[in-house]
């Protein structure tokens, strides 16, 4: 992992789970980061977390609705600004909705699928599509998916969709900009111990018992989670690209 000392990464989703999993462990491995989170307060928490272990020359952080277009250009141009050419970028903004686990598809109204498609697939897009000309040839993007976006479950159509779709551009991005020997992957976390899964967990029965219906029984964490997208974005992973890594306790296997 010592190629990542020094590099330029900017990542979304990083005031809580993976995302802030990934910050801690990369600015504890010696990379300059960019954080954009929606939630401004915990971002700021983070920022001075970093900050005081790190050094201010080494954080830049920017409140970000990865819907907005121009917010995600401008916290992109910023942080170009400050460290100059990104090396590498990770994408781990993502929402449930209000009616994960609750509504069918019969049911699920415009307002809900607009929001997750929104965060999860149009700001994936969104960002890459600020990240991509502001890379380094020979840079990483790695998007945060989630096994939703390998199999289909029942109550989750946006969540579900939202996330065949970050596979999707993955994909599509790796062929497009495999000439400058950009690499483009994504993870695809299964149950993974995060604020996220304890929001979708609370939706569901209160005397259920969980069934991760994985052979490693228990849901993963956060930092598992980081280090498999650091590893994505280190020169180590260098003829790793288009592809889609299930890390999920084998629970799609």
């Amino acid at each position: 992992m010592n190629s990542i000392k020094g590099k330029v990464i900017a990542l979304t989703g990083a005031a809580s789970g993976i995302g802030r999993a990934t910050a801690v462990q990369l600015a504890s491995l010696g990379a300059r980061l960019s954080l954009a989170d929606a939630n401004a307060k915990l971002l700021s928490e983070v920022e001075a977390e970093l900050t005081a272990a790190h050094g201010a020359a080494n954080i830049h952080a920017q409140a970000v609705d990865v819907r907005d277009s121009a917010a995600v250009n401008a916290w992109i141009d910023a942080a170009v600004a400050k460290f100059g050419p990104l090396d590498g970028a990770a994408n781990a903004a993502g929402v449930l909705g209000t009616q994960q686990n609750v509504a069918t598809m019969a049911e699920i109204d415009d307002q809900d699928w607009e929001f997750v498609m929104g965060v999860n697939a149009g700001g994936v897009m969104k960002c890459m599509r600020a990240q991509i000309p502001k890379l380094r040839d020979g840079g990483s993007i790695v998007n945060v998916a989630s096994v939703a976006g390998l199999v289909g479950l029942p109550h989750a159509a946006a969540y579900h969709a939202s996330k065949h779709a970050v596979c999707g551009l993955t994909k599509v991005a790796a062929k497009e900009f495999g000439a400058r020997n950009l690499r483009v992957n994504a993870v695809a976390p299964g149950p993974i111990e995060t604020p996220l899964l304890r929001d979708a967990l609370g939706r569901l029965d209160a005397n259920a018992t969980p069934n991760f219906s994985t052979p490693i029984q228990r849901a993963g964490t956060a930092d598992e989670v980081a280090s498999l997208i650091i590893f994505l974005l280190t020169d180590e992973s260098r003829y790793i690209s288009g592809s889609v890594f299930p890390i999920d306790g084998g629970m799609t296997c």
